[in-house]
C-alpha cells in the first residue's frame, strides 16, 4: 500500500483504466463475457415453447464500482477478475435488449451490505438509520431485480438497520427460513409470485422463494437470539415449495444463500448444514432452478437430480463481489395455459463482468458516496515506526498480527471488573488479509482497516490452560501434514482440506494466540496428526497449568462458534462491549499516534517437523 494517499478526482474509472483488456457494452460485451445460447433454447417463433431466463448475482458484499478501497487503485486479482455492480449492470443491459419481451428474472442470492469500506461507513459512521439512502439500495434499485435472498452478512449491523435498507428497496429481501421464535412463521417475505408475459400467449407463473444460512444464528447470535430463529434450507423448501405449487406456479425457482457442496464450518453446533442447495435440490420436489450463493466460488452450471421425481434442477452460483452474472435459462414447454421445463431445457453459465465498461447511471448514482468514502479511508491517523506485512502471517508470527492480539488483549485488560479483573489476558488473532500491511510512516484508516478487514465486535471469556490447548490443536488442522525440514511452498503447507472445509481451511480459520504481559510459546509440529501438534506450551516461561483461568479476546464470529472451535462458546463471557475491533484497532493508532513493533511484536510459535524448525519460501 502506498505510504501517501492518493485522491484522484474522480476516484473510480476503471472503464478508462482497464488497459489490460477491453471493456465494452451491449452485444459486444456479451459476446465477450462469454455468452453462448443454449442448444436448448427457443427463439420465440413456436407458440408452444418458450425460454424463460433467470439473471443472478450473489455476494456482491458492497461493491458498486471497481475499487479497492484498501489500495486506492482499480480492484485487480491474478485472474484480472472486475467487481461491482455497475459493470454487472452493462452486461444485465445487453440480455435485456437480447431477451425483448420473452420471460425474465433478475435475482441476487444474497450478502449485500457488508464486505467494503463503502459498505461499512453508511453502517457506522453515517448509517442509514440516521437518514440517506443505502449505496447499494441506491445501485439495485436502479438496475431494477425483482427480489433478493436473504444473506448472513445482512445480520451483522443489526436488525434495525436492516429493516431499514429493506424498506429502501424496490423489490423484497426473502427469507422463509428467518422465522418468529415464537409462531415459526417467516418474519420476513418467504416468497413471492410473478407473472410474467410470453409473447406465445399465457403468462409464465413463477414462484421465487428466498433461504438463506442457518450460521446467522451462531455468527450474528447478539443480534438475533430471542428474536429470529432459523431452521434448516431443507426443512423450510419443504413447507413452502409445495405451497407455491398449490397456488399454481408453473416454475419454482430458489435464491439461497447457502453453498452447493454440502459442508458446516461450525462442525455439529447446529443441526441443519450451512451449504445446502444440493441436499434441497436433491430431497425437495418440484423445484426448477437454485440460484446459489455463500460459498464464493463459480459454479457455472450444476444438474442435480431430485431424489423424489428423477428431474434434473438447474444450479448456478456466480462468482462473488461482482465478478460474475449467472444467467440461467428454462427452455418451457406449453400445455394448455400451463408451462413445465421441457425435456433437456436446463442450461446456465457465469459470464465475467471484466470485459464491460461501468454503467453510466449506477456510477453516476453512487459516485459521491464513493468519494466520500475514499476521502475517509485516506485520512492520516498515525505512524508506523517500521513496514509490517501480513503476507507470511500463515506461517509464521509476524509483528503486524501482534498488533491486534495486543489492541485486543489490552482493551479486554481494561475492561475486567471484579474478580476477573486479575486474570492474565490471552488473545485470538487470524490473517485476514494477505495483502494487508503498514508502511513505513504515514499509516490511514485504509491501511489499517485493510488488516481488520471483518466486521466483528470484540468480547473477553474465561477459558482454563487446557481449553487453550485444545484451541490451539482444533485451529493447526489449518496445515497439511508434511515431514522434513522443507523448503516447501506456502500451499504446500497451508489451507488443508478437512470434512468441514473441503474446499480448503480459509485463512480465517487460522487463529494464533498470544499472550499480554506473560507471553504464550508454542511450536506447531505439522508432521504430527490433527490434534497433537501443538508442542512445548508454555505461558510466561513455564508450562502451562491446564488448570489455570485466563481471559481471552475472541471476537463475536468466535464467540458464537463461527469455526466451530471448541471451548469459546460456552465459556463465561468476562467482557463485552459491542466494540468493533476495525474500529478498535483505528481509535489506538489515532490515540498512539505511533506504531512501534518493539512494543508489542514477539515471535511466540513457530512450524516445526519431529520437532526441526521448517523453511517455508
Amino acid at each position: 500500500m502506498s505510504s501517501t494517499p492518493a485522491h484522484p478526482a474522480s476516484p473510480a474509472h476503471p472503464a478508462r483504466t482497464a488497459s489490460r483488456r477491453g471493456v465494452l457494452s451491449g452485444a459486444a460485451a456479451l459476446a465477450a463475457a462469454g455468452y453462448a445460447a443454449p442448444a436448448a433454447a427457443k427463439s420465440g417463433t413456436d407458440p408452444h415453447t418458450t425460454t424463460l431466463t433467470i439473471l443472478g448475482t450473489t455476494d456482491l458484499h458492497g461493491h458498486v464500482f471497481n475499487w479497492d478501497y484498501y489500495k486506492n487503485a482499480e480492484y485487480d486479482d491474478a485472474a484480472h477478475n472486475d467487481v461491482g455492480i455497475a459493470k454487472v449492470q452493462t452486461l444485465i443491459k445487453a440480455q435485456r435488449a437480447r431477451i425483448g419481451r420473452n420471460p425474465l428474472l433478475v435475482l441476487d442470492a444474497g450478502d449485500t451490505i457488508q464486505g467494503t469500506p463503502l459498505a461499512y461507513y453508511y453502517a457506522k459512521i453515517e448509517p442509514i438509520t440516521d437518514g440517506g439512502i443505502h449505496p447499494m439500495a441506491n445501485a439495485m434499485n436502479l438496475i431494477g431485480y425483482d427480489a433478493a435472498a436473504l444473506g448472513n452478512h445482512e445480520f451483522n449491523y443489526g436488525i434495525p438497520l436492516l429493516r431499514k435498507f429493506e424498506s429502501q428497496l424496490d423489490y423484497p429481501l426473502l427469507g422463509a427460513n428467518a422465522v418468529d421464535p415464537a409462531t415459526g412463521m417467516p418474519v420476513f417475505t418467504p416468497y413471492i409470485i410473478k407473472r410474467l408475459s410470453t409473447p406465445q400467449g399465457p403468462d409464465v407463473k413463477v414462484g421465487i422463494l428466498g433461504l438463506t444460512n442457518p450460521g446467522i444464528a451462531i455468527w450474528d447470535h447478539a443480534n438475533v437470539s430471542g428474536r429470529i430463529d432459523f431452521p434448516g434450507l431443507v426443512e423450510q423448501a419443504t413447507v413452502f415449495v409445495p405451497e407455491l405449487k398449490r397456488k399454481g406456479c408453473d416454475i419454482v425457482v430458489i435464491a439461497a444463500h447457502s453453498g452447493a457442496d454440502t459442508s458446516s464450518s461450525y462442525g455439529d453446533a447446529l443441526p441443519y448444514p450451512e451449504n445446502a442447495s444440493t441436499l434441497v435440490a436433491q430431497q425437495v420436489p418440484d423445484v426448477d432452478a437454485i440460484l446459489v450463493g455463500h460459498a464464493h466460488v463459480d459454479i457455472p452450471q450444476r444438474l442435480v437430480t431430485n431424489d423424489q421425481t428423477g428431474r434434473d434442477v438447474l444450479l448456478c452460483e456466480p462468482d462473488y463481489w461482482g465478478m460474475r452474472l449467472a444467467v440461467m435459462e428454462l427452455a418451457l414447454v406449453r400445455h394448455g395455459n400451463r408451462w413445465r421445463v421441457a425435456k433437456g431445457g436446463l442450461s446456465s453459465q457465469s459470464l465475467n463482468s471484466n470485459v464491460a465498461v461501468e454503467d453510466p447511471q449506477v456510477a453516476a448514482a453512487v459516485r459521491a458516496q464513493h468519494q466520500t468514502v475514499v476521502t475517509y479511508v485516506n485520512s492520516p491517523i498515525g505512524t508506523s515506526a517500521e513496514e509490517m506485512l501480513a503476507a507470511r502471517a500463515p506461517v509464521e508470527d509476524v509483528p503486524i498480527i501482534d498488533f491486534i492480539n495486543f489492541v485486543q488483549a489490552d482493551a479486554v485488560k481494561q475492561g475486567l471488573t471484579g474478580a476477573d479483573a486479575s486474570l492474565p489476558v490471552l488473545s485470538i488473532a487470524a490473517p485476514f488479509n494477505r495483502q494487508a500491511s503498514f508502511p513505513a510512516g504515514q499509516v490511514t484508516v485504509r491501511d489499517v482497516a485493510g488488516l481488520y478487514i471483518y466486521d466483528n465486535t470484540l468480547l473477553g471469556v474465561k477459558v482454563t490452560g487446557a481449553q487453550v490447548l485444545d484451541y490451539l490443536e482444533y485451529s493447526m488442522q489449518y496445515f497439511q501434514q508434511v515431514s522434513g525440514p522443507g523448503p516447501f511452498a506456502m500451499d504446500q503447507v497451508t489451507n488443508a482440506v478437512t470434512p468441514n472445509a473441503p474446499n480448503g481451511t480459509p485463512d480465517y480459520n487460522f487463529d494464533t494466540i498470544a499472550g499480554l504481559g506473560g507471553r504464550l510459546t508454542y511450536d506447531v509440529d505439522i508432521a504430527q496428526p490433527v490434534g497433537s501438534r501443538i508442542k512445548n506450551l508454555q505461558y510466561a516461561g513455564s508450562p502451562i497449568d491446564p488448570a489455570m483461568d485466563f481471559a481471552m479476546a475472541v471476537n463475536n464470529y468466535r464467540q458464537g462458534g463461527g469455526g466451530g472451535f471448541p471451548a469459546v462458546k460456552d465459556a463465561p463471557v468476562v467482557y463485552n462491549r459491542q466494540i468493533d475491533i476495525r474500529q478498535l484497532l483505528i481509535d489506538w493508532v489515532t490515540a498512539n499516534q505511533t506504531i512501534d513493533p518493539a512494543q508489542f511484536a514477539t515471535v511466540d510459535w513457530r512450524l516445526v517437523s519431529d520437532g526441526t524448525p521448517i523453511t517455508v519460501t
